[in-house]
């Protein structure tokens, strides 16, 4: 079938994703939850998930694991999608109402000037426009340069005392933009970075659920706090206690002009999702999950990963006294800008190919790497 884009659009390429699924995921991406205000996406995960889940937790952090009890004595599995997205603090307002911020997470400055953006205040959303000299008013060596951040400021169009009124200091934004869906099977937002893991997550809660269960536990996670040093990734790890944990993630894609493949690898949208490969993965879960994806017939890409991941896996697989630990990339384009693009038949290959791994996995399997 051809799927429409929310905005009236359409693909041209013929997709699997079905409606409820694409709404689903258009609104987890599109609820703020810059990192340390993850609570609406929160609620859009467990909502989701009402009915399908045994039981449902948040903790103190803000992460949220859904559990879907296994019908036998099988490892229990943890998939992980953080919630967070790279956003920006408000920490002075001047007399005339400019507001002075900073950035939540891995914000590149090279694209805020000109960017409107919402500012998340206690009574609802304010509109601004990140702004700066323009070229004309710029000395000749600063247009050379990238304007830091503390050299822009957000013009939200009131004067200082009403801005002070309206929008406090610790206040949060995010880039002032929606999801669409474009081209030939592509989608664009601004959070797919990496609300789209928790929406894989949770599908594959349901396509477990659908398929009868899996042996063991199965806990679908939306982790909190990821952009600022994998924080709700390390707490529900050790919360948790799986067996078996992995992170589900965005991952470069190096399928557009000025990217080496050489040094990033070859990974392209539409090309499956990538399955990591290296110190930070256990090997017995590696060669499990393409197992799964050729069983399921799905595309799937390896990435190779030469130290730490700088993902929730990490620090999944340094919890305790060590797990047997994933990552599972969508590959994107564009990471950390209000633009940031994957190919929707992806997030479905991950969906099938996991869901086989959940359904298949013998509740005898020995995770400890032996000769």
């Amino acid at each position: 079938m051809i799927c429409a884009a929310p905005d009236g659009g359409h693909d041209t390429k013929e997709a699997i994703m079905k409606k409820k699924d694409l709404n689903f995921l258009q609104e987890l991406v599109e609820t703020p939850s810059p990192t340390g205000e993850e609570v609406r996406a929160a609620k859009v995960f467990r909502d989701r998930l009402q009915g399908t889940a045994d039981s449902i937790e948040t903790d103190v952090m803000g992460s949220v694991h859904a559990t879907l009890k296994g019908t036998g004595d099988g490892p229990s599995v943890m998939l992980a999608g953080h919630i967070d997205e790279v956003g920006l603090m408000v920490t002075h307002i001047d007399e005339k109402g400019f507001l002075s911020v900073q950035p939540l997470g891995g914000v590149d400055a090279a694209v805020l000037p000109g960017m409107r953006m919402d500012v998340h205040t206690k009574d609802g959303v304010v509109r601004g426009v990140m702004g700066r000299l323009p070229i004309h008013l710029l000395e000749v060596e600063d247009r050379k340069k990238v304007t830091p951040i503390d050299k822009l400021f957000l013009d939200v169009g009131l004067d200082g005392e009403t801005a002070k009124e309206k929008i406090r200091i610790g206040d949060t934004i995010t880039y002032g933009v929606g999801f669409e869906t474009y081209g030939d099977g592509l989608a664009v937002s601004r959070a797919f970075d990496d609300k789209m893991g928790a929406w894989i997550a949770a599908r594959v809660m349901e396509e477990v659920k659908a398929a009868g269960g899996a042996a063991g536990d199965y806990i679908a996670a939306a982790t909190v706090q990821e952009e600022i040093g994998l924080r709700g990734g390390e707490t529900s790890a050790y919360g948790v206690d799986p067996v078996v944990g992995m992170a589900i993630e965005v991952g470069h894609a190096t399928d557009y002009p000025g990217v080496d493949s050489k040094k990033n690898g070859e990974a392209k949208c539409g090309g499956g999702p990538i399955i990591a490969r290296g110190p930070n993965i256990n090997p017995v879960l590696f060669d499990l999950l393409v197992a799964a994806a050729e069983a399921e017939k799905v595309p799937y890409q390896i990435g190779p990963e030469n130290r730490g991941t700088g993902t929730d896996a990490n620090v999944i697989q340094l919890s305790r006294g060590g797990k047997a630990a994933g990552l599972i990339s969508i590959p994107l384009r564009f990471m950390h800008t209000p633009t940031e693009v994957l190919a929707l038949e992806d997030l479905d290959s991950a969906v099938k190919m996991l869901t086989r791994f959940i359904v298949d996995l013998d509740p005898k399997t020995d995770f400890t790497p032996l000769a």
